[in-house]
């Protein structure tokens, strides 16, 4: 947990996708729409997938309930958090909120 504690103390936004691969089709969307985002944004952010089955720990501690599930980090501090596939276009309009 001290490691997504430094992780999330960052200055930029950081986007994370908590997921399970529980559907592998459903993964490949994900991955694909990470893709545009990060494309989107470029260095204005962190883009970063967390396996929930392989951090059971932090899962449960951020109460992860459901896959997928975002949320945005800003100077250690959550700043928007949404379960469910969410498209390209409002994830970026969402981070460029916190940029």
């Amino acid at each position: 947990m001290s490691k997504f504690g430094d992780l999330v103390k960052s200055e930029v936004p950081i986007l994370i996708d908590f997921y399970s691969n529980w559907d592998e089709s459903q993964e490949n969307k994900a991955v694909a729409t990470l893709k545009k985002v990060a494309i989107a944004l470029g260095e204005k952010a962190k883009i970063i997938k967390i396996d929930v089955e392989k951090n059971e720990i932090l899962a449960k501690a951020l109460r992860i309930k459901s896959n997928p599930t975002y949320i945005i980090y800003k100077s250690s501090e959550m700043k928007w958090r949404q379960s469910g596939d969410q498209d390209a276009t409002a994830l970026i309009d969402m981070v460029e909120q916190f940029v």
